[in-house]
């Protein structure tokens, strides 16, 4: 595959990502639904590729047009977008960001992580459980399964591609597919019920802030912001002169993955040298890259708060550049979507989305009162919006819920993720889950989620959910 091909095929996802914020411009249910660009451009590209258009003309005998608009380098090139973007996503989780004291970490940050860690781990049990019951015995399906619904509901679309080698090298190909369907799912499902629950708490008096779930902003609903109230994308902190800013953050992103792959690659050699050849037990090299570069991302941060005297790291370049990785693999993630493995396994699927929405509907409702000193609503609906969706989705319903940050909705929320995304969403335990249950069988896997998942349940409630009359 020539690097013209590549070229093309990022240009093809740009058109496309502007195409996609014209239509939901000139949709107004998208807008309300608060889709991304990204997502709706993922649809466009799968409606417009081989799995929809190019099958549909097929058929009609137009064989030239069987990859659909969209020749078959361009989508083999869409399909390895995700797995590279990941670790551009994960290693800028930490850069530049201010590292609060611990104990402010613990005190409002700590219900948020007790609720997330029990939502996480109860989507492993329900998975597990659902798999060794019903999807392996009926379905014929890879033990594997049992990690999807975490991988999906909790880590989203990058989390799923991220894992795409890590499935194939298992046997368990299909795994990539069902997990990208099912972020899509997670996310469609984390927008709608989310604005739902937040319309029923205003009017059932569970939230103390949002007193009209209706008047959301033209600018919240539409997605541009009015000329008079736009601001800077981040701080110059070098002259261009020297290097362009965003050249030096792109330099420092890929240090943290440099780094991150230096610590796999260590890991790997460790295991080789002693556990894995001698009891033929191998993990680190089915891990990716992806939870080692934000691992990366923690070791430079830390290095550049110890020698960085000129604080060259702005956090708000970093969000940008950010940004731009996670939508390009969104949008590369649905267009390279296989259709036919998600119909083949269509009733699995049915039931796995059903599931991971249920499980985090009814922790919410019921855990986040229990666990969350005050404003549990305002608070834990961002857990919710990241249990089917990912963080992005958490942020989002929160500023819908407490736009003002009246709350200590949106500091918490932020705390968690230096507690959560280590090990969960897509950290070190959601990465290494997949290789465990190949390795180790899903019964202990099994055992040991459930220990974990009533300790957080009861660090929640009976530790952090006790201090309401101290607050």
């Amino acid at each position: 595959m020539s690097l013209g091909v590549a070229g093309f095929a990022l240009v093809l996802l740009a058109i496309l990502l502007v195409l996609a914020m014209w239509v939901r411009l000139k949709i107004s249910i998208l807008q309300k639904l608060f889709l991304p660009a990204s997502l709706i451009g993922g649809f466009l590209a799968l409606l417009l590729g081989p799995e929809v258009l190019g099958r549909l003309v097929s058929n009609l005998g137009f064989s030239r047009l069987e990859s659909g608009l969209f020749t078959e380098e361009i989508v083999e090139v869409w399909a390895d977008l995700p797995g590279l973007l990941i670790n551009v996503v994960f290693a800028c989780l930490f850069i530049g960001v201010s590292l609060p004291k611990p104990k402010r970490i613990w005190k409002i940050g700590g219900p948020h992580t007790a609720l997330g860690y029990t939502i996480s781990l109860a989507l492993y049990v329900v998975g597990i459980l659902l798999t060794i019951t019903v999807m392996t015995p009926l379905f014929g399906l890879n033990p594997a399964a049992g990690a999807l619904l975490e991988i999906s509901f909790v880590g989203g679309h990058g989390t799923a591609a991220g894992l795409q080698s890590t499935f194939e090298e298992l046997g368990f190909p299909e795994g990539y597919d069902l997990a990208i369907g099912l972020a899509t799912v997670a996310i469609l499902s984390g927008v709608i019920i989310g604005m739902a629950l937040i319309n029923w708490a205003a009017r059932k008096g569970k939230t103390k802030i949002l007193d009209h779930p209706d008047e959301i902003s033209v600018e919240q609903r539409s997605g541009i912001i009015k000329e008079e109230n736009r601001e800077g994308a981040g701080l110059k902190t070098t002259s261009p002169m020297s290097i362009e800013p965003y050249a030096l953050h792109l330099g420092f992103i890929g240090i943290a993955i440099f780094i991150g792959y230096i610590l796999l690659e260590g890991f790997i050699w460790l295991e080789e040298a002693t556990y894995g050849s001698a009891y033929d037990v191998y993990l680190f090299q089915y891990v990716p890259l992806f939870p080692f570069a934000m691992l990366g991302g923690i070791l430079l941060q830390l290095l550049l708060g110890r020698f960085d005297s000129h604080k060259l790291t702005d956090r708000e370049t970093i969000n940008r550049i950010q940004g731009v990785a996670l939508d390009f693999l969104i949008i590369s993630a649905m267009a390279s979507l296989s259709l036919q493995v998600i119909g083949e396994n269509l009733l699995p699927f049915i039931i796995f989305a059903a599931a991971g929405i249920m499980v985090n509907l009814l922790l919410f409702l019921y855990l986040a009162p229990r666990m969350i000193p005050n404003y549990w609503f305002e608070r834990g609906i961002g857990d919710f919006g990241q249990g089917v969706g990912v963080a992005a989705t958490g942020i989002m319903l929160i500023r819908i819920a407490d736009s003002d940050n009246k709350t200590p909705a949106l500091t918490g929320f932020g705390y968690k993720q230096i507690l959560f995304e280590p090990m969960l969403g897509g950290g070190l335990i959601t990465s290494a889950a997949v290789p465990f249950i190949i390795q180790f069988g899903a019964i202990p896997v099994l055992i040991a989620v459930t220990l974990l998942m009533i300790g957080f349940w009861c660090l929640g409630v009976l530790y952090f959910g006790r201090k309401k009359e101290e607050e």
